[in-house]
């Protein structure tokens, strides 16, 4: 009888947390949009006009409300140090509530197959105290600044000039609204393709000029670029703070 009792207790405090991280009850919660794409996870701030991509930031000790939808196949929304999993639909929404109660990175993954590149479909979320998250969120809501004279200012054009502006949206430059990641503030960022790859020169170079032989089947195609153009594109993008 007492196994019998303990496991009913259990049962129905499990069933009042996933309710209440599904449909979220918390007035205060900070609004988070995802939408899952084959291989990347696109992240909005409505309230604060902001996107990004990849990487998603929260304040420490605040509820975020994360809605959920797909563009394209199912994917999972999962951070397994916070606790929760929810599946992204095409075609509906979900939403999921989670709270950081430390400042750290956790790294966390795509958790439905989704395709080829499913084992690569990470991100990270940085929990961070709520003046930095503050702070951070202000600067993503301003266009970044203007690049230096020189191989900056090239890269500028080379990005205007290139098949990179059909796709990447930046604050200022081109539209909004694009098929591929936000570019906005891409230097601050800690990683290339979906945590795939660290956002240094080196590796965004090589991710630019053969993002297949990273990530094959990646809608990306390879950069047609000369030495010197693809040189001040990276540089440019790296000045992207």
């Amino acid at each position: 009888v007492m196994p019998a009792v303990i496991l009913v207790v259990v049962l129905v405090a499990t069933v009042e947390t996933m309710a209440d991280l599904q449909t979220g009850d918390s007035p205060d919660a900070l609004q988070v949009e995802i939408v899952g794409h084959q291989w990347w996870w696109e992240v909005n701030y409505p309230d604060a006009g902001v996107t990004t991509a990849n990487e998603i930031h929260i304040p420490v000790g605040q509820p975020v409300e994360f809605t959920l939808t797909s563009a394209d196949v199912i994917h999972s929304f999962w951070v397994p140090q916070l606790g929760g999993k929810l599946d992204l639909l095409p075609e509906d929404e979900n939403v999921l509530v989670l709270e950081a109660d430390a400042a750290r990175v956790y790294r966390s993954q795509c958790a439905e197959f989704c395709g080829l590149q499913h084992a690569n479909m990470g991100f990270v979320v940085v929990a961070e105290p709520p003046d930095e998250f503050q702070a951070w969120l202000d600067a993503q809501s301003q266009a970044p600044s203007e690049p230096a004279a020189g191989e900056a200012e090239q890269g500028r054009e080379v990005f205007l000039g290139s098949n990179c502006v059909e796709c990447h949206a930046i604050r200022g430059l081109s539209t909004p609204t694009k098929p591929g990641p936000d570019l906005t503030h891409f230097a601050g960022r800690s990683n290339i393709s979906a945590a795939l790859l660290p956002n240094t020169p080196e590796q965004l170079r090589e991710w630019i000029a053969d993002p297949q032989h990273f990530k094959e089947g990646t809608s990306m195609p390879a950069a047609d670029l000369s030495d010197d153009d693809l040189s001040a594109l990276v540089t440019y993008l790296q000045g992207l703070e």
